[in-house]
């Protein structure tokens, strides 16, 4: 599992180096052909993590509900941050994995409830759902690189 939490970690730290400079109103704008936008991305990828890994193992999610309601899959960009409210998203984003890592140590991971994702794939395990967390992470960091270019 250290792998895969390394990989986590790296993800984390291209996402963060990919909108490190950029505007509020570049993170919240929605480009021609995208339903949502580089904030909505970063949330989505916090909140996302944190329904795999401790609801599906019926724990407490260590994130705020609101942001939880409003990034979850299936939503759309609600709201605009603030400054400091998205400093916030940024402090969990970056911080978050290593909690992760420090609770599986503790073995606080005893259940999973099963869960099929969007595409079919059914995640049975903690460690599947770990897994499948960073092909997710991967694919909002593409997102996240093609809006990039366009705000």
């Amino acid at each position: 599992m250290k792998t895969q939490f390394d990989i986590l970690k790296k993800s984390r730290q291209l996402t963060l180096k990919a909108i490190n400079g950029l505007t509020l109103e570049q993170i919240h704008t929605i480009p021609d052909g995208f339903k949502n936008n580089i904030a909505w991305n970063v949330a989505h990828l916090v909140v996302t993590q944190q329904l795999l890994l401790y609801k599906l193992s019926g724990l407490d999610c260590l994130v705020p509900d609101e942001l939880i309601e409003e990034n979850k899959k299936g939503t759309f960009p609600t709201r605009t941050f603030t400054e400091e409210e998205f400093e916030e998203v940024i402090d969990l984003l970056a911080g978050l994995p290593d909690t992760l890592e420090e609770d599986f140590n503790e073995g606080i991971f005893e259940n999973y409830n099963a869960y099929e994702t969007s595409t079919g794939f059914v995640l049975g395990t903690f460690e599947t759902a770990v897994n499948f967390n960073n092909y997710h992470e991967g694919i909002h960091l593409g997102i996240i690189l093609a809006i990039k270019k366009l705000v």
